[in-house]
């Protein structure tokens, strides 16, 4: 390869590089990016109150009414090998945390649609009777003849 070759090359990947940092710059600074990181620490916070809900308060609670189980060294021990222990309490820990994440996750989409069909459901503003246009107009006649400027106020009004 000769050297304008190489220089064209180069030339070709650096106009390359400056379009998709734009393209990048472009895509961080929509605001669906913003949302969804917001979402995404939101979330990773969420999950961490669950995670306390389900191991400090209804684990023990289920523990206690079924007879004082500890979940969280609930498990079995495999005789053979170098003895690994089966984490049965854990395991179910984990798949009450994610019930109740899905739960709330279910609860707060159902809310969101909810309040999304009642916007959607609210009925335009009714149209002016005709009597109402003609005393508009009767009005805007009269103010035009009189020489006074209608005002936007006075036209919301009726």
């Amino acid at each position: 390869m000769d050297k304008k070759t190489t220089e064209e090359a180069l030339q070709k990947t650096g106009k390359g590089l400056k379009g998709v940092v734009g393209e990048f710059k472009e895509f961080i600074s929509k605001g669906n990016v913003l949302d969804m990181a917001v979402g995404l620490i939101v979330g990773s916070a969420f999950t961490a109150i669950v995670n306390s809900l389900v191991d400090d308060i209804l684990m023990p609670v289920i523990g206690t009414v079924l007879v004082g189980i500890n979940f969280s060294s609930l498990g079995i021990t495999i005789p053979w090998g170098n003895h690994p222990f089966i984490a049965i309490g854990s395991f179910l820990n984990t798949i009450i945390t994610f019930l109740l994440t899905a739960l709330c996750v279910f609860l707060i989409v159902k809310t969101m649609n909810m309040f999304r069909r009642k916007q959607e459901e609210k009925p335009a503003p009714p149209k002016p009777s005709k009597e109402e246009q003609l005393l508009t107009e009767i009005r805007d006649l009269l103010a035009a003849q009189q020489g006074k400027p209608i005002q936007k106020d006075e036209k919301k009004n009726n």
